[in-house]
C-alpha cells in the first residue's frame, strides 16, 4: 500500500539545519553530500535538502510506491502534473508531481 515515508524540507544552510534537529530531538542524520542529510530510521524520515537548485518552495511529502511507473500514469490519469519526471538518487528513484490543489509531492520506489 502507498505511504508517506518521508518528508524533505527546503533549508537555507546544511549545517544549521542539521545542528538545530540533532539537538533539538536527538536525531542522528546522515550526510549525503554537502548539501544534503537524512535521518534512516525506515519509518517516516526526514530529509533536509540545502542544494539551491534542488530545493522546493515548501515541505516535500514523499510516498513509498510498490511501483513506480504505474504510480507516475496514475498520478497523471488522475489530474496530477509531473513536475520532474523518474530520476535515480542513492535512495532509489522518484518523480515529482502537483496535485490538483497546487501542492508538490514525490513519488518514490527505495532501492534497497
Amino acid at each position: 500500500m502507498a505511504r508517506i515515508n518521508y518528508v524533505e524540507l527546503p533549508v537555507r544552510d546544511i549545517g544549521t539545519a542539521k545542528t538545530f534537529y540533532e539537538t533539538a530531538f536527538g536525531w542522528s542524520l546522515a550526510e549525503f553530500g554537502p548539501t544534503y542529510a537524512a535521518t534512516t530510521t525506515g519509518d517516516v524520515d526526514l530529509g533536509i535538502q540545502g542544494d539551491p537548485s534542488e530545493v522546493t518552495s515548501a515541505p516535500l511529502p514523499v510516498i513509498e510506491v510498490p511501483d513506480l511507473e504505474a504510480a507516475l500514469q496514475a498520478v497523471a490519469a488522475a489530474g496530477g502534473i509531473i513536475t520532474r519526471s523518474i530520476f535515480a538518487f542513492p535512495g532509489g528513484r522518484r518523480f515529482h508531481f502537483t496535485d490538483p490543489g497546487g501542492n508538490e509531492l514525490a513519488a518514490v520506489k527505495s532501492g534497497h
